[in-house]
């Protein structure tokens, strides 16, 4: 159900200066963008999210969706499927097709929940999948997990398997010296499994660790964008592992590892 929540904290973009006179910044609000068109709802995200410490940007359109991200640079994108001129799924595509959007995450809000709706939405780069009515409370937290799966730090900058090369710190891989361009949630889903390679992750851990919450999402969900993330790495996807009955293990052979 969609609704107001209570005491929500909030950021802001301050200074504050202490009795030792040594300044600190508060880290800037997030910058999200609704792509809606039904205006009550777009009136609860805004509030909700405002509340939460998000610096809300609002479409309803596909057309201006597309607009402001190219022009505000937002960390999150919520967007809706079913939009009055160009269909979400659209909107998605042509997100990860511009450099400047491609490794926005999207959340998709939709009303259509059957797992076909669901693949279709994780095959065309979205990083979550949320189903009408919802909770807001809910999303926010989805959004802060989204979000916080481009903040862990790593303590290895630069990982080679064989054709593989994965820099960590400018999210950015490449196979065979070309560079693959994957969205957030696929770095972090490769990123994972090259952490742990040759140990077995089941789909459970993998969604908790990848998603960063267990909110009932499918186990399926995994399988589709290993299956997405394979065929972007050509060559080196053989280097993702299925374990019958259990999950998936990175298995490339150590060798060459820098």
């Amino acid at each position: 159900m969609v609704g107001a929540i209570a005491n929500p904290s909030q950021k802001c973009h301050v200074t504050v200066t202490g009795r030792d006179h040594r300044r600190r910044s508060v880290a800037p609000s997030p910058k999200l963008l609704v792509v809606e068109d039904e205006t009550d709802l777009v009136r609860t995200l805004e509030y909700n999210f405002r509340q939460a410490g998000f610096e809300v940007f609002t479409a309803t359109s596909g057309r201006e969706g597309l607009r402001l991200a190219g022009t505000k640079n937002p960390d999150l994108v919520l967007l809706d499927l079913m939009l009055p001129d160009i269909q979400g799924v659209e909107v998605c595509r042509q997100l990860r097709g511009d450099p400047k959007t491609r490794t926005t995450p999207v959340i998709i809000l939709t009303a259509r929940g059957e797992e076909v709706d669901r693949v279709v939405g994780f095959e065309i780069g979205a990083d979550d999948y949320v189903t009408k009515p919802f909770s807001v409370r809910e999303l926010i937290l989805r959004a802060r997990a989204v979000l916080r799966r481009g903040e862990q730090p790593s303590s290895v900058d630069v990982v080679k398997l064989g054709v593989l090369v994965i820099d960590s710190e400018a999210h950015r891989v490449h196979v065979e010296g070309r560079e693959i361009s994957l969205t957030a949630l696929e770095f972090r889903l490769l990123w994972t499994l090259v952490q742990r390679r040759d140990r077995v992750q089941t789909r459970e851990t993998l969604l908790n660790d990848v998603w960063g919450l267990n909110l009932n999402v499918e186990t399926r969900t995994i399988d589709t964008h290993i299956k997405r993330l394979r065929e972007k790495l050509g060559k080196a996807g053989t280097f993702i592992e299925t374990v019958r009955g259990v999950g998936y293990r990175f298995g490339a052979a150590a060798d060459g590892v820098s």
